[in-house]
């Protein structure tokens, strides 16, 4: 006879949830109807369901359930488990429609492949009774490189002088790390600002995320780097640009250039590439450098060798 939640708690964690008791899965196909108080049972191993992971993103919690905060009742760690879930939508670039998608295997290839490398998230993929790829992950002890660059109370001249080096040091590392992926045959396949976190105990970065995947039959790997890009621009202005954020710094200062369509970026066109033009300071190396990723730039990355050999050259300058 199947142990009921109750059953199982009292095994394996007595005294240690007070919550809603709910159901045992081994089937998780059906994802939306798993829950806070349910267990799910994998290859024997146990994981009481605390709730849906969200994502929040502009003050706004986008509830994510095929993705369940858990507790392993066998160790009484967290973690996350990302049950299969598919996909598919078109990414704007320019004139060109990039098909993209979710892959749960490819998530779990990936997962196989950066084992114990410390720049990426660590798991292993599972299957469930019903042979549902279910990836068991590892918490991140850290937080959104993002939101680390958000709350340093400081004024863009001043980050650009004290923290911008030590910061570009170790996201060089981070790109080293996506360009490893590459040479394996492999992306990440979602790169962007809340998928790049900063650990707790040694400030390194860790890559997390890796279940979408692209068709981009110019550059296999093309997404990756216009997300590189993109967070790099995050990282140098700290933070995006939009138009009204230009012109009200427009309407303060007086003597910023004129902004045009094409200093903005080529894949979302309300984020600021040309950050020269209101931060003059900036070095050329490194303003050239986001220019690769504006709606005005004719020439563009086709690897990450080269995309990091620039972005060691921006290093030197700012330092």
């Amino acid at each position: 006879m199947s142990e009921t939640v109750k059953q199982i708690l009292d095994r394996l964690y007595p005294d240690g949830y007070l919550g809603r008791l709910g159901k045992v899965y081994t089937d998780t196909s059906d994802f939306m109807r798993i829950t806070g108080g349910d267990v799910i049972v994998l290859a024997g191993e146990h994981y009481l369901v605390l709730r849906d992971e969200v994502e929040r993103s502009f003050g706004v919690e986008d509830p994510k359930y095929w993705v369940k905060r858990c507790r392993h009742l066998e160790s009484g760690e967290r973690r996350i488990l990302k049950l299969v879930f598919y996909e598919t939508f078109s990414l704007s670039m320019g004139d060109m429609k990039i098909p993209c998608y979710r892959s749960p295997r490819k998530e779990a290839r990936i997962l196989d492949l950066v084992r114990n490398d410390p720049r990426f998230m660590q798991g292993f993929p599972a299957a469930d009774e019903a042979g549902n790829n279910v990836r068991v992950l590892y918490v991140v002890q850290g937080k959104r490189l993002d939101n680390w660059i958000d709350d340093l109370d400081v004024d863009h001249p001043t980050y650009f002088q004290t923290h911008l080096p030590g910061i570009l040091e170790k996201f060089i590392v981070s790109c080293q790390a996506i360009n490893d992926l590459h040479k394996m045959g492999e992306k990440h396949g979602d790169i962007r600002r809340d998928h790049l976190w900063v650990t707790y105990d040694t400030g390194d970065y860790v890559w997390i995320d890796f279940d979408y995947t692209f068709n981009f039959h110019e550059n296999p790997f093309g997404l990756d780097i216009f997300g590189l890009g993109g967070l790099l621009l995050y990282i140098v202005g700290k933070g995006f640009y939009s138009h009204e954020e230009v012109r009200q710094l427009i309407d303060r200062n007086r003597k910023i250039p004129a902004i045009e369509p094409e200093d903005f970026l080529l894949v979302f066109k309300n984020r600021l590439a040309n950050l020269q033009k209101i931060f003059p300071y900036i070095p050329d190396a490194v303003n050239q450098m986001l220019l690769h990723f504006s709606s005005g730039s004719r020439v563009y990355y086709e690897t990450m060798d080269e995309f990091l050999q620039d972005l060691t050259t921006c290093l030197k300058q700012v330092k």
